[in-house]
């Protein structure tokens, strides 16, 4: 059964990718924007803390026993004895805090770190992060989160009805932690570096071999596969690798990637590469709308009269048909504007047209990669 959708989402494709270069013509981008440099990364973090001075809107410590255990373990080690004592306050959370350690963190710098609540708390608005360690997958502590939150959300409620926007149980603290260990790596000692491509591809990787062979003078990069490209410093006497990579990773480089169809069935949402490509083929569209209708009605018996009261349903059903607009015959497209234009000609909404996009590649006729997500 399908429906007519109002929304019609191809025009806006055709005003948003209108201006975009021909298929000949690749998109230049810098060398830092397609490439990560091999070993060098960073490290995630995790810890368990508590949030406190929340506004009633904390743990329900009788739904949460670990936020109480935790907060008899943080007073135990501020020196006051809370043994036997039965804890009721709603104004604690305990929290999962993660944090990306950046590579070539120094001790003292400062990382952003996310808090997301792990009991039954209404909101973190407001609450301020218990110093925290926090660990990396070694076990090690590489820093420690303390501060106040930022809430990405707001809870109001009433007594017959709550209203939230956002996500008030998760939140961030801008450079909330603060590095204690460092992440043992010399740069310095580096002589063969691998360029990871984040999106593979033969055609990018070869031309950035091409670029970065001319630009530094010599023959030190080296393209191993689709989505590697290795520098041979120590065949050129490089000794400062740093340096080196200051001078490239601005390059310019004409990308190529496959041409790829993206479609998002839950809000219609249709993105088409530049290079997709439609052979000549006739498409014809037409909607389909089945509607039931009930309206039961009900039969008293006359007044005291023997009987009893009944309902006798009563179904109205009707199918419809929209002819559509007939066969629209889509060429041979040279350019991404010109595949939207022939299939907009067919006048059907963004959910329709995923349903003749998925047909045309089922036809052979779409010459993409087809993404449904």
């Amino acid at each position: 059964m399908m429906r007519p959708l109002a929304l019609l989402l191809l025009p806006l494709l055709v005003l948003w990718f209108g201006g975009l270069p021909s298929p000949g013509a690749a998109s230049p981008a810098r060398i830092k924007d397609l490439v990560e440099v091999d070993g060098v990364r960073g490290n995630d973090l995790l810890g368990y803390g508590l949030v406190v001075g929340l506004n009633n809107t904390g743990d329900s410590l009788r739904n949460s026993p670990f936020t109480e255990d935790a907060i008899v373990n943080l007073l135990e080690r501020l020196g006051v004895n809370v043994t036997g004592e039965q804890i009721r306050a709603r104004n604690v959370a305990a929290v999962l805090v993660t944090a990306a350690l950046p590579p070539f963190a120094r001790a003292g710098s400062q990382v952003d770190v996310t808090v997301s609540a792990i009991g039954d708390a209404k909101s973190l608005l407001g609450g301020t992060l218990v110093m925290t360690p926090l660990n990396a997958a070694d076990g090690q502590i590489y820093a420690v989160a303390q501060g106040s939150i930022i809430a990405g959300g707001v809870v109001a409620e009433g007594q017959a009805e709550t209203v939230t926007q956002g996500v008030p149980t998760a939140g961030l603290i801008p450079g909330g932690a603060r590095v204690e260990r460092e992440v043992a790596f010399d740069f310095t000692q580096v002589r063969n570096m691998r360029l990871a491509l984040r999106n593979p591809d033969f055609t990018t990787a070869a031309r950035i071999e091409a670029v970065i062979n001319r630009d530094v003078g010599a023959r030190i990069a080296r393209m191993l596969d689709s989505g590697t490209v290795e520098l041979d410093l120590a065949a050129v006497g490089v000794d400062q690798p740093a340096r080196l990579m200051a001078q490239i990773e601005n390059i310019e480089v004409d990308t190529s990637t496959r041409a790829r169809v993206v479609v998002d069935q839950r809000s219609g949402t249709i993105i088409l590469g530049n290079d997709v490509r439609i052979s000549r083929v006739a498409v014809t569209q037409g909607n389909l709308t089945l509607r039931v209708e009930e309206t039961p009605l009900v039969v008293q018996p006359n007044p005291f009269a023997e009987g009893q009261t009944v309902v006798i349903p009563r179904t109205d059903a009707s199918i419809e048909e929209n002819p559509g607009n007939g066969l629209a015959i889509v060429d041979n497209s040279v350019s991404l504007p010109q595949v939207v234009e022939g299939l907009n000609a067919l006048g059907v909404s963004a959910r329709d047209m995923i349903d003749i996009l998925k047909s045309i590649k089922a036809a052979g006729a779409l010459h993409a990669e087809f993404v449904v997500q």
